[in-house]
């Protein structure tokens, strides 16, 4: 049994280890294939690193690893053990990759396109070390001390805000408002991929149906589209009046279909559709 445990706990590592090593490929090509040869970044320690990279020529992976020491030096009290180990490595991982990569001939000397795609790979890289409790240094760690003191925190807008901070020295450092610009849109697109991958994308849509017809509306409801609707107590302070609101999740594509059942039963039905972040239970998320 003994034996069985450590086998399975050995191969969860090297799946862990595996999956943050993509992690890191992916943020090293955003950094060195886009951002960096256009003089832009994301923020983070990259984006002091490229200052240093610029103007004293020295490696970007080794400014950024060199940088963190503090940083992860502050984990270790506030995040724990686990997420120290995970983090050096992804700090030491990151930083041979992007020196690595910065060999490469750069995929496109257009800033536009660099902030594009380096934005979307910084993200999407940044979001899979989050998800497997780990970091590469810079801001994403950042986020996690922040978020051990304030939880209800997001990661995303919380890198978004310290990246920013960086980027407004890199405009001053390379005195060009374009730096800025495009920075600012790979930014904002590195944020949005982390929500995304980070949070989940299968965003629900919850409805409330007010209408005197909600037996009907969550019976079809339930025969035509597979969801269950809860009924819930209600009084009309205008009219003074006693009502049963329908609340209904679903996904987006289900959420138009219950719209048009309820209008189709009741053209007079009123309807509230709203985003719902996250669901859990049977039919969703377990």
């Amino acid at each position: 049994m003994n034996r069985k445990r450590l086998k399975i706990k050995i191969i969860t590592k090297i799946k862990v280890y595996t999956i943050l090593t993509i992690g890191t490929i992916l943020m090293a090509a955003g950094v060195s294939l886009f951002l960096l040869p256009n003089e832009l970044s994301t923020g983070g320690f990259a984006g002091i690193s490229t200052i240093f990279y610029y103007l004293f020529k020295v490696p970007l992976g080794v400014t950024m690893f060199v940088l963190n020491i503090p940083l992860l030096i502050l984990a270790y009290f506030k995040v724990g053990k686990k997420l120290l180990i995970r983090s050096i490595y992804g700090t030491v991982a990151l930083s041979f990759f992007v020196d690595l990569f910065d060999r490469i001939t750069p995929l496109t000397q257009d800033k536009f396109l660099g902030c594009i795609y380096g934005g979307i790979l910084s993200g999407i890289g940044t979001a899979i070390i989050l998800r497997y409790n780990a970091s590469t240094g810079g801001s994403d760690l950042l986020s996690y001390v922040i978020r051990s003191f304030k939880p209800q925190y997001r990661s995303g807008t919380l890198i978004l805000a310290v990246d920013t901070i960086i980027i407004t020295l890199n405009v001053i450092v390379f005195r060009t408002i374009e730096v800025g610009l495009y920075s600012a849109i790979a930014i904002y697109l590195m944020g949005k991929m982390i929500d995304i991958i980070f949070e989940g994308v299968n965003f629900a849509k919850v409805l409330l149906i007010i209408s005197p017809k909600y037996k009907e509306i969550a019976k079809v409801v339930g025969d035509k589209v597979n969801r269950g609707s809860t009924g819930i107590y209600s009084k009309g302070m205008y009219t003074n009046d006693d009502k049963m609101t329908l609340l209904c999740v679903g996904s987006r594509q289900e959420s138009y279909r219950i719209e048009r059942i309820a209008k189709k039963i009741d053209k007079s039905a009123f309807i509230i559709v709203l985003n719902s972040r996250e669901v859990l239970g049977r039919g969703f998320k377990q």
